[in-house]
């Protein structure tokens, strides 16, 4: 037969002890201020980097997505102001929309992740070469990458040359962003807003380009169009629209929509849409 355990007597005077800080933990309130600052997010600063890369900063961690250093990108015809990105604060990571040398810049990865972090892309893609001590995340669409006070979910893009591409949507400090790369227009756009809008912030591509260097040339934009990122920031239910990816001159073969802000200002009028233009090294002045 196998033993029984005899349970202990509880010491009466033990007993008395434990009772007591209950009644105490009962009655004791914490100040407001206490249990506001524990509550309350850490706030969410963005500032845009040149070309269709944004810095998300939180107090102790700082994320990228699609950040530009190397002048080689585009040359003479981008004149963004390239802005560093190696005075991350806290933990540093990186996120890519896909592989193109103007999104995953490889100068821009190594500054940025110079004391390792994570960096994550699209499931498909092999990025080449990675920086040292990086945490390498391959992401598949719709599931969620939790990279320290961050979230950041891969959803569907379109490339205008069919390459595996995705959309970031990220959630911190009580902030939901969407990044969209470069982007042409897709028919994902409602179940994305159905599962994550509405949105602080959208982040998109609005220059509508035209490639020469594929043949037969389609004629057709491979970017989202000024009209386009209106009606997309309508559906994600965005409370500002902020333009990437916009600014190249004087290329044959990429060819952008004439005044790409003006158009883009001329129909969010019409679907009262709220514009934000940042230059490259301006913050975001989050909506009241």
């Amino acid at each position: 037969m196998r033993a029984v355990a005899r349970a202990r007597p509880v010491d009466s005077g033990r007993r008395r002890f434990l009772t007591g800080c209950t009644g105490l933990a009962a009655t004791m309130v914490l100040p407001s201020a206490v249990c506001n600052a524990a509550a309350a997010p850490k706030p969410l600063r963005i500032q845009r980097l040149a070309w269709a890369g944004i810095r998300l900063q939180l107090p102790e961690a700082t994320l990228f997505i699609d950040p530009l250093v190397d002048p080689q990108a585009w040359g003479a015809s981008l004149p963004d102001t390239l802005v560093p990105v190696g005075d991350a604060i806290g933990e540093a990571s990186v996120l890519i929309t896909h592989g193109h040398s103007d999104h995953f810049d490889i100068q821009a990865t190594a500054s940025a992740l110079r004391q390792g972090g994570v960096f994550a892309y699209p499931a498909g893609l092999h990025p080449s070469p990675l920086p040292d001590g990086v945490r390498a995340r391959p992401s598949p669409l719709w599931e969620p990458q939790l990279i320290g006070d961050f979230t950041a979910t891969p959803v569907p893009a379109v490339d205008g040359y069919g390459d595996t591409q995705v959309s970031w949507v990220v959630s911190a400090g009580g902030r939901r962003i969407f990044h969209g790369g470069d982007t042409l227009w897709h028919g994902h756009w409602w179940r994305i807003g159905r599962q994550f809008g509405p949105f602080d912030a959208v982040f998109l591509p609005v220059n509508g380009a035209r490639f020469g260097w594929r043949r037969p040339v389609s004629g057709l934009p491979g970017v989202l169009t000024p009209e386009q990122a209106v009606a997309t920031a309508a559906i994600l239910g965005a409370r500002t629209l902020v333009p990437i990816h916009y600014g190249v001159r004087d290329m044959e073969a990429y060819v952008e929509v004439d005044d790409p802000i003006g158009a883009l200002r001329a129909a969010a009028r019409q679907r009262d849409v709220p514009v934000q233009v940042l230059t490259p090294g301006d913050w975001i002045a989050w909506p009241a």
